[in-house]
Protein backbone atom coordinates (compact mmCIF):
# COMPACT_ATOMS: atom_id res chain seq x y z
CA UNK A 1 0.00 0.00 0.00
CA UNK A 2 1.50 3.46 -0.45
CA UNK A 3 -0.29 7.09 -0.77
CA UNK A 4 1.21 10.10 -2.83
CA UNK A 5 1.79 13.42 -1.60
CA UNK A 6 -0.20 15.04 -4.14
CA UNK A 7 -2.92 12.89 -2.31
CA UNK A 8 -2.47 13.85 0.69
CA UNK A 9 -2.34 17.43 -0.20
CA UNK A 10 -5.62 17.14 -1.98
CA UNK A 11 -7.13 15.19 1.05
CA UNK A 12 -5.98 18.00 3.76
CA UNK A 13 -7.18 20.72 1.66
CA UNK A 14 -10.97 19.17 0.43
CA UNK A 15 -11.27 19.18 4.73
CA UNK A 16 -9.65 22.52 5.14
CA UNK A 17 -7.00 21.13 7.11
CA UNK A 18 -3.62 22.27 5.30
CA UNK A 19 -1.94 25.61 6.29
CA UNK A 20 1.53 25.19 4.97
CA UNK A 21 3.67 22.40 3.21
CA UNK A 22 6.99 22.28 2.05
CA UNK A 23 7.87 19.99 -0.75
CA UNK A 24 11.53 18.36 -1.48
CA UNK A 25 12.59 17.95 -5.07
CA UNK A 26 15.10 15.20 -4.00
CA UNK A 27 12.98 13.13 -1.95
CA UNK A 28 10.66 10.50 -2.81
CA UNK A 29 6.43 11.91 -3.18
CA UNK A 30 5.44 8.22 -2.47
CA UNK A 31 4.71 6.73 1.00
CA UNK A 32 5.08 2.90 1.57
CA UNK A 33 4.29 3.40 5.39
CA UNK A 34 2.48 5.51 7.87
CA UNK A 35 3.25 5.69 11.50
CA UNK A 36 3.04 7.89 14.68
CA UNK A 37 5.73 5.62 16.37
CA UNK A 38 9.05 6.80 16.06
CA UNK A 39 10.10 3.12 17.06
CA UNK A 40 7.92 1.78 14.24
CA UNK A 41 9.61 3.27 11.31
CA UNK A 42 10.16 1.44 7.78
CA UNK A 43 11.44 2.79 4.77
CA UNK A 44 9.26 5.80 3.16
CA UNK A 45 7.30 6.30 5.92
CA UNK A 46 4.79 9.08 6.33
CA UNK A 47 4.68 9.81 10.07
CA UNK A 48 2.59 12.11 12.24
CA UNK A 49 3.21 13.93 15.08
CA UNK A 50 0.64 13.50 17.61
CA UNK A 51 0.02 13.94 21.36
CA UNK A 52 0.56 15.72 23.64
CA UNK A 53 3.87 14.14 24.98
CA UNK A 54 5.37 14.52 21.38
CA UNK A 55 8.99 15.51 21.55
CA UNK A 56 11.00 16.63 18.51
CA UNK A 57 13.39 13.84 19.20
CA UNK A 58 10.85 11.69 18.23
CA UNK A 59 10.95 12.90 14.49
CA UNK A 60 14.82 13.22 14.36
CA UNK A 61 14.36 9.48 15.08
CA UNK A 62 11.99 9.07 12.56
CA UNK A 63 13.64 10.85 9.80
CA UNK A 64 17.10 8.85 10.81
CA UNK A 65 14.85 5.43 10.47
CA UNK A 66 13.63 6.00 6.95
CA UNK A 67 10.32 8.80 7.47
CA UNK A 68 10.45 10.91 4.50
CA UNK A 69 7.31 13.01 5.23
CA UNK A 70 5.59 14.35 8.40
CA UNK A 71 2.49 15.71 9.11
CA UNK A 72 2.50 18.47 12.25
CA UNK A 73 0.45 21.15 13.66
CA UNK A 74 3.90 23.37 13.61
CA UNK A 75 6.92 23.02 11.12
CA UNK A 76 10.10 21.34 13.37
CA UNK A 77 13.88 22.14 12.45
CA UNK A 78 14.42 18.72 13.36
CA UNK A 79 12.28 17.57 9.63
CA UNK A 80 14.21 19.38 7.34
CA UNK A 81 15.47 17.77 4.23
CA UNK A 82 11.61 16.13 4.75
CA UNK A 83 8.09 17.10 3.13
CA UNK A 84 6.46 18.81 5.70
CA UNK A 85 2.68 18.95 5.90
CA UNK A 86 1.56 21.91 8.52
CA UNK A 87 -2.28 21.26 9.14
CA UNK A 88 -4.60 22.47 11.43
CA UNK A 89 -5.27 19.20 13.60
CA UNK A 90 -2.53 16.47 13.06
CA UNK A 91 -5.45 13.89 14.82
CA UNK A 92 -8.19 14.78 11.88
CA UNK A 93 -5.11 14.65 9.04
CA UNK A 94 -3.95 11.33 10.32
CA UNK A 95 -7.61 9.53 10.38
CA UNK A 96 -8.11 10.96 6.70
CA UNK A 97 -4.52 10.17 5.56
CA UNK A 98 -4.39 6.81 6.59
CA UNK A 99 -8.24 5.69 5.73
CA UNK A 100 -6.76 6.75 2.10
CA UNK A 101 -3.54 4.68 2.68
CA UNK A 102 -4.98 1.66 3.49
CA UNK A 103 -7.81 2.03 0.57
CA UNK A 104 -10.69 3.35 2.62
CA UNK A 105 -11.25 -0.60 4.20
CA UNK A 106 -14.70 0.81 5.64
CA UNK A 107 -16.05 0.70 2.41
CA UNK A 108 -16.31 -2.98 2.20
CA UNK A 109 -17.44 -3.58 5.66
CA UNK A 110 -21.16 -3.53 7.15
CA UNK A 111 -20.22 -1.06 10.26
CA UNK A 112 -21.34 -1.11 13.01
CA UNK A 113 -20.64 0.63 16.64
CA UNK A 114 -21.98 1.24 20.05
CA UNK A 115 -21.73 3.84 22.79
CA UNK A 116 -23.01 4.36 26.11
CA UNK A 117 -21.43 4.33 29.59
CA UNK A 118 -22.20 0.78 29.82
CA UNK A 119 -23.42 -2.02 27.83
CA UNK A 120 -21.29 -1.50 24.90
CA UNK A 121 -19.09 -4.71 25.03
CA UNK A 122 -21.69 -6.86 25.95
CA UNK A 123 -24.08 -5.71 23.22
CA UNK A 124 -21.25 -5.74 21.01
CA UNK A 125 -20.66 -9.33 21.58
CA UNK A 126 -24.04 -10.12 21.63
CA UNK A 127 -24.55 -9.16 18.09
CA UNK A 128 -21.31 -10.59 16.65
CA UNK A 129 -22.76 -13.84 17.83
CA UNK A 130 -25.56 -13.08 15.86
CA UNK A 131 -24.03 -11.92 12.54
CA UNK A 132 -21.51 -14.79 12.66
CA UNK A 133 -24.84 -16.93 12.10
CA UNK A 134 -25.85 -15.18 9.13
CA UNK A 135 -22.57 -14.88 7.16
CA UNK A 136 -20.69 -18.05 8.47
CA UNK A 137 -18.13 -16.44 11.52
CA UNK A 138 -17.32 -13.31 8.98
CA UNK A 139 -17.75 -10.86 11.82
CA UNK A 140 -15.07 -8.32 13.16
CA UNK A 141 -14.71 -7.12 16.47
CA UNK A 142 -12.94 -4.23 18.09
CA UNK A 143 -13.86 -4.39 22.15
CA UNK A 144 -12.15 -3.23 24.97
CA UNK A 145 -11.72 -6.85 25.59
CA UNK A 146 -10.58 -8.09 22.31
CA UNK A 147 -10.13 -7.51 18.77
CA UNK A 148 -11.12 -10.29 16.52
CA UNK A 149 -10.17 -9.87 12.86
CA UNK A 150 -9.91 -12.96 10.95
CA UNK A 151 -10.29 -16.34 11.40
CA UNK A 152 -7.07 -17.54 12.49
CA UNK A 153 -5.55 -17.73 16.22
CA UNK A 154 -3.41 -14.63 15.03
CA UNK A 155 -6.24 -12.50 14.05
CA UNK A 156 -7.85 -12.58 17.95
CA UNK A 157 -5.88 -10.14 20.68
CA UNK A 158 -6.43 -8.20 23.50
CA UNK A 159 -7.08 -4.62 23.16
CA UNK A 160 -5.48 -1.66 24.63
CA UNK A 161 -7.51 0.88 23.87
CA UNK A 162 -11.65 0.71 23.71
CA UNK A 163 -11.23 2.27 20.24
CA UNK A 164 -8.20 2.20 18.52
CA UNK A 165 -6.17 5.36 17.48
CA UNK A 166 -7.41 5.84 14.02
CA UNK A 167 -3.87 4.51 12.16
CA UNK A 168 -4.53 1.65 13.89
CA UNK A 169 -8.50 1.37 13.34
CA UNK A 170 -8.22 1.62 9.68
CA UNK A 171 -4.81 -0.72 9.79
CA UNK A 172 -7.15 -3.34 11.21
CA UNK A 173 -10.06 -2.54 9.04
CA UNK A 174 -7.65 -3.52 5.90
CA UNK A 175 -6.50 -6.56 7.91
CA UNK A 176 -10.13 -7.70 8.13
CA UNK A 177 -11.24 -7.12 5.03
CA UNK A 178 -7.94 -8.99 3.19
CA UNK A 179 -9.24 -11.67 5.85
CA UNK A 180 -12.78 -11.54 4.02
CA UNK A 181 -14.89 -10.43 6.95
CA UNK A 182 -17.88 -8.98 5.78
CA UNK A 183 -19.30 -7.11 8.94
CA UNK A 184 -17.28 -5.27 11.56
CA UNK A 185 -18.84 -4.45 15.05
CA UNK A 186 -17.20 -1.96 17.46
CA UNK A 187 -17.12 0.12 20.49
CA UNK A 188 -16.98 3.48 19.98
CA UNK A 189 -15.55 5.65 23.42
CA UNK A 190 -16.23 9.43 23.65
CA UNK A 191 -12.71 9.77 24.22
CA UNK A 192 -12.41 8.16 20.12
CA UNK A 193 -14.64 11.26 19.70
CA UNK A 194 -13.17 13.41 21.68
CA UNK A 195 -9.26 12.35 20.21
CA UNK A 196 -10.32 11.97 16.49
CA UNK A 197 -10.03 8.18 16.18
CA UNK A 198 -12.80 7.87 14.42
CA UNK A 199 -12.94 11.10 12.42
CA UNK A 200 -14.51 10.86 9.17
CA UNK A 201 -16.09 7.32 9.55
CA UNK A 202 -19.72 6.78 8.95
CA UNK A 203 -21.66 3.83 10.33
CA UNK A 204 -24.76 1.80 9.30
CA UNK A 205 -25.69 1.14 12.49
CA UNK A 206 -25.14 3.48 15.84
CA UNK A 207 -26.44 2.45 18.98
CA UNK A 208 -26.80 5.06 22.33
CA UNK A 209 -27.45 2.70 24.88
CA UNK A 210 -27.41 4.68 28.25
CA UNK A 211 -25.51 7.84 29.56
CA UNK A 212 -24.62 8.66 32.90
CA UNK A 213 -21.60 10.72 34.07
CA UNK A 214 -18.11 8.81 33.92
CA UNK A 215 -14.75 9.57 32.42
CA UNK A 216 -14.95 13.13 34.30
CA UNK A 217 -11.32 14.01 35.51
CA UNK A 218 -8.19 16.15 34.21
CA UNK A 219 -7.00 13.61 31.28
CA UNK A 220 -10.34 13.00 29.75
CA UNK A 221 -13.48 14.63 29.92
CA UNK A 222 -13.93 18.57 31.78
CA UNK A 223 -17.47 18.19 32.51
CA UNK A 224 -20.25 16.04 31.82
CA UNK A 225 -21.30 18.67 28.94
CA UNK A 226 -18.38 17.31 27.34
CA UNK A 227 -18.75 13.68 27.69
CA UNK A 228 -22.36 13.34 26.65
CA UNK A 229 -21.52 15.84 23.52
CA UNK A 230 -18.75 13.15 22.13
CA UNK A 231 -21.12 10.23 22.59
CA UNK A 232 -23.63 12.20 20.58
CA UNK A 233 -21.63 12.44 17.72
CA UNK A 234 -21.66 8.59 17.08
CA UNK A 235 -25.80 9.31 15.91
CA UNK A 236 -24.78 12.00 14.11
CA UNK A 237 -21.84 9.97 12.10
CA UNK A 238 -24.59 6.73 11.47
CA UNK A 239 -27.24 6.12 8.68
CA UNK A 240 -29.78 4.18 10.85
CA UNK A 241 -29.50 4.99 14.83
CA UNK A 242 -30.69 2.52 17.53
CA UNK A 243 -31.29 4.25 20.99
CA UNK A 244 -32.29 2.88 24.33
CA UNK A 245 -35.53 5.09 25.33
CA UNK A 246 -34.91 5.05 28.70
CA UNK A 247 -31.45 6.47 28.68
CA UNK A 248 -31.16 9.67 30.59
CA UNK A 249 -30.88 12.83 28.80
CA UNK A 250 -33.28 11.61 25.94
CA UNK A 251 -34.77 14.71 24.26
CA UNK A 252 -30.67 15.82 23.64
CA UNK A 253 -30.00 12.09 22.50
CA UNK A 254 -32.80 11.84 19.86
CA UNK A 255 -32.31 15.33 18.35
CA UNK A 256 -28.41 14.82 17.89
CA UNK A 257 -30.08 11.40 16.23
CA UNK A 258 -32.33 13.43 13.82
CA UNK A 259 -29.79 16.51 12.91
CA UNK A 260 -28.86 13.33 10.40
CA UNK A 261 -31.12 10.59 9.82
CA UNK A 262 -34.33 11.01 9.17
CA UNK A 263 -37.25 9.69 11.97
CA UNK A 264 -37.80 6.39 9.81
CA UNK A 265 -34.48 5.27 10.21
CA UNK A 266 -34.32 5.56 14.29
CA UNK A 267 -35.41 2.75 16.51
CA UNK A 268 -36.44 3.33 20.30
CA UNK A 269 -36.34 0.13 22.46
CA UNK A 270 -37.25 0.32 26.04
CA UNK A 271 -38.66 -2.19 29.03
CA UNK A 272 -42.38 -3.25 28.18
CA UNK A 273 -44.40 -0.81 31.17
CA UNK A 274 -42.05 2.18 30.69
CA UNK A 275 -43.28 5.36 29.85
CA UNK A 276 -41.97 9.01 29.07
CA UNK A 277 -44.74 11.81 29.15
CA UNK A 278 -42.38 14.15 27.27
CA UNK A 279 -41.91 11.81 24.72
CA UNK A 280 -43.29 12.62 21.49
CA UNK A 281 -42.80 9.34 19.37
CA UNK A 282 -43.67 5.77 19.77
CA UNK A 283 -41.47 3.19 21.40
CA UNK A 284 -40.82 0.39 18.51
CA UNK A 285 -39.66 -2.28 20.27
CA UNK A 286 -41.03 -3.64 24.10
CA UNK A 287 -38.53 -6.20 26.07
CA UNK A 288 -40.66 -8.43 28.32
CA UNK A 289 -39.02 -10.44 30.97
CA UNK A 290 -39.89 -14.37 30.94
CA UNK A 291 -37.81 -15.30 33.74
CA UNK A 292 -34.37 -14.34 34.89
CA UNK A 293 -32.09 -17.16 37.14
CA UNK A 294 -28.01 -17.47 38.18
CA UNK A 295 -27.79 -19.48 34.84
CA UNK A 296 -28.93 -16.88 32.17
CA UNK A 297 -31.65 -14.68 31.29
CA UNK A 298 -35.20 -15.33 28.65
CA UNK A 299 -36.73 -12.18 27.51
CA UNK A 300 -39.43 -11.42 24.86
CA UNK A 301 -39.01 -8.48 22.13
CA UNK A 302 -42.08 -7.19 21.15
CA UNK A 303 -42.60 -5.44 17.83
CA UNK A 304 -44.76 -2.22 18.66
CA UNK A 305 -44.81 0.22 15.72
CA UNK A 306 -44.83 -0.47 11.67
CA UNK A 307 -41.31 0.03 10.74
CA UNK A 308 -40.28 -2.43 13.90
CA UNK A 309 -43.06 -5.08 12.40
CA UNK A 310 -41.15 -4.62 9.08
CA UNK A 311 -38.15 -6.72 10.97
CA UNK A 312 -38.60 -9.94 11.10
CA UNK A 313 -37.12 -10.01 14.71
CA UNK A 314 -40.17 -10.18 17.47
CA UNK A 315 -40.46 -13.52 19.52
CA UNK A 316 -38.55 -14.96 22.71
CA UNK A 317 -34.76 -15.17 23.28
CA UNK A 318 -32.55 -16.92 25.57
CA UNK A 319 -29.16 -15.53 26.75
CA UNK A 320 -26.71 -17.58 28.19
CA UNK A 321 -25.81 -14.40 30.48
CA UNK A 322 -27.12 -13.54 33.87
CA UNK A 323 -28.69 -10.18 34.68
CA UNK A 324 -31.96 -8.52 34.04
CA UNK A 325 -30.02 -5.39 32.12
CA UNK A 326 -28.49 -7.75 29.60
CA UNK A 327 -32.31 -7.91 28.68
CA UNK A 328 -31.73 -4.13 27.29
CA UNK A 329 -28.43 -4.91 25.76
CA UNK A 330 -30.00 -8.62 23.93
CA UNK A 331 -32.78 -6.15 22.39
CA UNK A 332 -30.31 -3.59 21.52
CA UNK A 333 -28.38 -6.80 19.15
CA UNK A 334 -31.45 -7.95 17.99
CA UNK A 335 -32.58 -4.93 16.66
CA UNK A 336 -28.99 -4.34 15.06
CA UNK A 337 -29.14 -8.09 13.20
CA UNK A 338 -32.81 -7.04 12.02
CA UNK A 339 -31.93 -4.38 10.12
CA UNK A 340 -28.69 -6.50 8.82
CA UNK A 341 -31.21 -8.28 7.42
CA UNK A 342 -31.80 -11.28 9.94
CA UNK A 343 -35.21 -13.12 11.01
CA UNK A 344 -35.96 -14.57 14.72
CA UNK A 345 -34.06 -17.60 14.43
CA UNK A 346 -31.37 -16.90 13.17
CA UNK A 347 -31.20 -14.17 15.55
CA UNK A 348 -32.05 -16.77 18.68
CA UNK A 349 -29.88 -19.64 17.67
CA UNK A 350 -26.93 -17.01 17.32
CA UNK A 351 -26.93 -15.45 20.69
CA UNK A 352 -28.41 -17.95 22.91
CA UNK A 353 -24.70 -19.65 23.86
CA UNK A 354 -22.42 -16.47 23.97
CA UNK A 355 -20.17 -15.33 26.55
CA UNK A 356 -17.91 -12.58 27.16
CA UNK A 357 -14.52 -12.40 28.97
CA UNK A 358 -14.44 -10.92 32.33
CA UNK A 359 -18.49 -10.43 31.89
CA UNK A 360 -20.54 -12.12 34.85
CA UNK A 361 -18.47 -15.16 34.82
CA UNK A 362 -19.92 -16.91 37.72
CA UNK A 363 -18.56 -19.56 40.06
CA UNK A 364 -19.95 -21.90 42.51
CA UNK A 365 -18.25 -23.37 46.11
CA UNK A 366 -19.44 -25.59 47.74
CA UNK A 367 -18.29 -24.34 51.49
CA UNK A 368 -18.34 -20.44 50.62
CA UNK A 369 -20.43 -18.36 48.42
CA UNK A 370 -21.61 -17.41 44.75
CA UNK A 371 -18.68 -15.90 43.19
CA UNK A 372 -19.32 -13.02 39.95
CA UNK A 373 -16.18 -12.00 38.26
CA UNK A 374 -17.13 -8.38 36.28
CA UNK A 375 -16.10 -5.93 34.66
CA UNK A 376 -18.21 -3.50 36.13
CA UNK A 377 -16.16 -0.19 36.55
CA UNK A 378 -18.73 2.70 36.77
CA UNK A 379 -21.50 3.76 39.30
CA UNK A 380 -24.05 2.83 36.96
CA UNK A 381 -22.19 -0.68 35.84
CA UNK A 382 -21.78 -1.52 40.24
CA UNK A 383 -25.90 -0.20 40.99
CA UNK A 384 -27.32 -2.46 38.16
CA UNK A 385 -25.21 -5.35 39.63
CA UNK A 386 -25.65 -5.02 42.90
CA UNK A 387 -29.00 -4.49 42.49
CA UNK A 388 -29.90 -7.63 40.44
CA UNK A 389 -28.23 -9.62 42.93
CA UNK A 390 -30.20 -8.69 45.76
CA UNK A 391 -33.84 -8.72 43.92
CA UNK A 392 -32.54 -12.42 42.54
CA UNK A 393 -31.16 -13.63 45.57
CA UNK A 394 -33.33 -12.23 48.10
CA UNK A 395 -30.85 -9.68 49.68
CA UNK A 396 -28.10 -12.17 50.51
CA UNK A 397 -25.43 -10.17 52.16
CA UNK A 398 -23.10 -9.06 49.35
CA UNK A 399 -19.12 -8.24 49.67
CA UNK A 400 -17.37 -6.60 46.66
CA UNK A 401 -13.83 -6.57 45.59
CA UNK A 402 -13.20 -3.55 43.55
CA UNK A 403 -10.51 -0.47 43.30
CA UNK A 404 -10.22 2.53 40.93
CA UNK A 405 -7.96 3.21 37.72
CA UNK A 406 -5.37 5.96 38.32
CA UNK A 407 -4.75 9.25 36.30
CA UNK A 408 -8.23 8.83 35.09
CA UNK A 409 -12.44 8.73 35.45
CA UNK A 410 -11.89 10.64 38.75
CA UNK A 411 -15.15 10.99 39.31
CA UNK A 412 -15.99 7.08 39.18
CA UNK A 413 -14.11 6.90 42.98
CA UNK A 414 -17.63 8.87 44.05
CA UNK A 415 -19.19 6.48 42.58
CA UNK A 416 -17.96 3.77 43.69
CA UNK A 417 -18.45 5.18 47.46
CA UNK A 418 -21.93 5.84 46.48
CA UNK A 419 -23.11 2.12 45.11
CA UNK A 420 -21.38 0.17 48.01
CA UNK A 421 -22.73 2.19 50.37
CA UNK A 422 -26.31 1.70 48.57
CA UNK A 423 -25.89 -2.20 48.57
CA UNK A 424 -22.48 -4.11 50.14
CA UNK A 425 -22.33 -5.42 53.50
CA UNK A 426 -18.48 -5.55 53.25
CA UNK A 427 -16.33 -3.73 50.85
CA UNK A 428 -12.54 -4.66 49.78
CA UNK A 429 -10.51 -1.71 47.91
CA UNK A 430 -7.49 -2.73 46.44
CA UNK A 431 -5.29 -2.05 43.19
CA UNK A 432 -7.15 -1.58 39.59
CA UNK A 433 -4.75 -0.09 37.18
CA UNK A 434 -3.07 2.37 39.56
CA UNK A 435 -1.16 4.14 36.88
CA UNK A 436 1.22 6.86 38.01
CA UNK A 437 -1.05 7.48 41.30
CA UNK A 438 -0.87 5.69 45.02
CA UNK A 439 -2.83 2.83 45.09
CA UNK A 440 -3.41 3.19 49.01
CA UNK A 441 -4.37 7.20 48.47
CA UNK A 442 -6.95 5.90 45.62
CA UNK A 443 -8.30 3.36 47.82
CA UNK A 444 -8.49 5.91 50.84
CA UNK A 445 -10.32 8.67 48.44
CA UNK A 446 -13.26 5.61 47.74
CA UNK A 447 -13.19 4.51 51.50
CA UNK A 448 -13.71 8.39 52.42
CA UNK A 449 -16.79 8.87 50.86
CA UNK A 450 -18.41 5.18 52.53
CA UNK A 451 -21.11 5.22 54.93
CA UNK A 452 -19.23 3.25 57.53
CA UNK A 453 -22.54 2.08 59.78
CA UNK A 454 -23.70 0.52 56.69
CA UNK A 455 -20.59 -1.45 55.10
CA UNK A 456 -17.46 -2.89 56.39
CA UNK A 457 -14.47 -1.43 54.84
CA UNK A 458 -10.89 -3.76 54.23
CA UNK A 459 -7.75 -1.55 52.31
CA UNK A 460 -6.02 -4.92 50.63
CA UNK A 461 -3.73 -3.29 47.94
CA UNK A 462 -2.59 -6.91 46.83
CA UNK A 463 -5.54 -7.86 44.64
CA UNK A 464 -5.24 -11.52 44.49
CA UNK A 465 -5.18 -11.42 48.47
CA UNK A 466 -8.35 -9.36 48.66
CA UNK A 467 -9.92 -11.79 46.17
CA UNK A 468 -8.63 -14.62 48.40
CA UNK A 469 -9.83 -13.28 51.58
CA UNK A 470 -13.39 -12.58 50.15
CA UNK A 471 -14.17 -15.62 49.50
CA UNK A 472 -12.45 -17.49 52.58
CA UNK A 473 -14.80 -14.99 53.98
CA UNK A 474 -18.16 -15.69 52.61
CA UNK A 475 -20.65 -18.51 53.03
CA UNK A 476 -23.06 -20.50 51.47
CA UNK A 477 -26.19 -18.18 50.02
CA UNK A 478 -24.03 -14.86 50.29
CA UNK A 479 -22.50 -13.33 47.14
CA UNK A 480 -18.79 -12.58 46.39
CA UNK A 481 -18.56 -9.62 43.47
CA UNK A 482 -14.88 -9.04 42.21
CA UNK A 483 -15.44 -6.19 40.01
CA UNK A 484 -13.28 -3.37 37.65
CA UNK A 485 -10.49 -5.52 36.07
CA UNK A 486 -12.67 -8.68 34.00
CA UNK A 487 -10.31 -10.78 32.10
CA UNK A 488 -7.04 -8.19 31.79
CA UNK A 489 -4.31 -9.97 32.77
CA UNK A 490 -2.26 -6.88 33.39
CA UNK A 491 -2.04 -4.15 35.88
CA UNK A 492 -1.12 -0.73 34.53
CA UNK A 493 1.74 0.25 37.13
CA UNK A 494 3.35 3.18 36.16
CA UNK A 495 3.54 3.14 32.70
CA UNK A 496 3.88 -0.17 32.51
CA UNK A 497 1.58 -3.28 31.87
CA UNK A 498 2.70 -5.30 34.67
CA UNK A 499 1.27 -9.13 34.40
CA UNK A 500 -1.47 -10.31 36.38
CA UNK A 501 -3.49 -13.93 36.05
CA UNK A 502 -6.85 -12.11 35.47
CA UNK A 503 -9.96 -12.00 38.10
CA UNK A 504 -11.37 -15.49 36.99
CA UNK A 505 -8.07 -17.13 37.31
CA UNK A 506 -7.41 -16.27 40.70
CA UNK A 507 -10.62 -16.57 41.21
CA UNK A 508 -10.57 -20.13 40.44
CA UNK A 509 -7.00 -20.57 42.19
CA UNK A 510 -8.71 -19.38 45.84
CA UNK A 511 -11.67 -21.61 45.48
CA UNK A 512 -9.59 -24.63 44.19
CA UNK A 513 -7.44 -23.92 47.67
CA UNK A 514 -10.27 -22.93 50.10
CA UNK A 515 -12.12 -26.11 48.89
CA UNK A 516 -9.67 -28.88 48.56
Amino acid sequence: MSISLNTCILILKEHHLLKSSAIQDTVSPKMEYVSYDSRDIETNTLFFCKGLGFRPTYLSMAKDNGAICYVAEQPYPEGVGMHALIVRDVSKAMALLTAAFFRFPQDDLFLVAFTGTKGKTTSSYFLKGMLDQKNGGKTALISSVDSILGPKPEDKFKSSLTTPESLDLFRDMRRAVDNGMTHMVMEVSSQAYKKNRVFGLTYDLGFFLNITPDHIGPNEHPNFADYLHCKLQLLVNSRKCIINAETDHFQEVYAAATTTTNPDSIYLFARDGFENEDLSVPIDFRIGSLGLDLKGTKFRVIAGSNKAQALPIAGDYQLKMLGDFNQLNGTAAVIGAGLAGMSHDDVAKGVKDVTIPGRMETEFTEKHGFVVVDYAHNQASMMALMHFMQKELKHPRIIVVVGAPGDKGLSRRQGFSESLTAYADKAYLTTDDPGFEDPKEICEEIDAGIDHSKVDVVIDLDRQEAIYNAISESKPGEVVLICGKGADAFQKIRGVDTPYPSDIKVVQQAIAKLEA
